[in-house]
Order: structure tokens, then sequence, then C-alpha cells
């Protein structure tokens, strides 16, 4: 890897870990071993680099995403893929919905932005599978996808900051056997 990806991959892990104001520049750089003046080569600042960072986070969440909810079975099946996670991951919490408690993250666009248009992509990625369900017959007729989607989503996030609050995966797995069983609740 070069310093460039360094510098990325150590931002990516770090604002998962700490959050993006809890993360200095300095502890970037030592964590990337790179030299003082690395960042400012590859990146105009701290934003910039997050930016990258998150980027390269959507990048990866888009092929997760997509390996799910394209696999092949019912629609149930894969938004139970989708939801399905490693209870380690659980714990730490979501990459994207960590990001948007930051005040620093809210104020500025472009950060802002590329998690608010991950969150849209997620939720239009799951819009298509509940409404290939409903077109199946596998829903019902009046389920209607696109607020189907919000739910399942906003399940998936408050399941991750209860799996936090309480350092129990076993409470996010209760969120999404939940909405499983709403979604079950909604067979044709």
């Amino acid at each position: 890897m070069t310093t460039r990806d360094d510098l990325i991959e150590a931002t990516r892990e770090l604002m998962w870990e700490r959050g993006y104001g809890a993360t200095s520049p300095r502890e970037i750089l030592d964590a990337a071993g790179a030299g003082k003046g690395s960042m400012y080569h590859h990146f105009q600042g701290k934003e910039a680099l997050a930016q990258a960072a998150i980027e390269r986070n959507t990048e990866q969440m888009r092929a997760q995403v997509e390996a799910d909810l394209h696999s092949a079975g019912s629609a149930t099946a894969r938004i139970r893929a989708y939801l399905s996670r490693d209870h380690e991951v659980v714990l730490k919490g979501c990459q994207f919905g960590r990001l948007v408690q930051e005040p620093e993250v809210i104020e500025a666009p472009a950060l802002r932005g590329e998690v608010e248009g991950m969150f849209a992509w997620i939720r239009g990625q799951l819009a298509a599978v509940i409404s290939s369900g409903v077109e199946s017959g596998e829903f019902r007729p009046d389920l209607d996808p696109a607020r189907t989607a919000a739910a399942v989503a906003a399940t998936l996030q408050g399941g991750y900051v209860l799996a936090r609050a309480a350092q129990d995966a076993s409470v996010f797995d209760d969120a999404v056997e939940g909405v499983l069983a709403l979604l079950e609740a909604a067979r044709a």
C-alpha cells in the first residue's frame, strides 16, 4: 500500500473506533506510520482525508450490501442476509451511523453528503428487494416498499445502538428477529 492508502486505512479505523471529532491528525499519522507532512502532501486536511476514508467505507459497504441483497432466495431471506452481522462488528457499531452523531460531520457538507448518500442508497436497495417481494406475491400488495425499507434500515441502526449500550450482541439479534417477524406478518 502507498502512504496515501495507509493514511486512509488509519483514518477509517480511528473514525470507527473513536469518531471523527476525537481523532487528531497526529493520531492518524502515528497509526499510518507516516511522517508529519504526509497528510498534507496527499490531502488538503483532515476533512479531505476523512472524506476519502468515508468513500472507501462506502465502496466496501456497497459491495457487502449488494452481495447480501442480490443473493438467491426470497426477499425475506435476502433481507435476513443483509441484517445478519458479525457480533464483533455489532458491538463496534456502524461506521456510518457513528458519524451522524458527530456535529463536526453534520456541519461539514462534504462529509454529511457522503454519509447521507450511503443511507439513501441502502434504503433504495432495500426498497427494491421489498418491491420484488411485493411483485412476486411474497408480500401483500399494500406493503409500502420505501417505508418498509426505512423501517428495516432504522432497525439495523437502532440495533447497533442498543447492542453497544448493553454490550450484548443478543440485543441486536432481538431487533433483527423483530423486524423479520414483521415482514413475515406482511406475507401475502
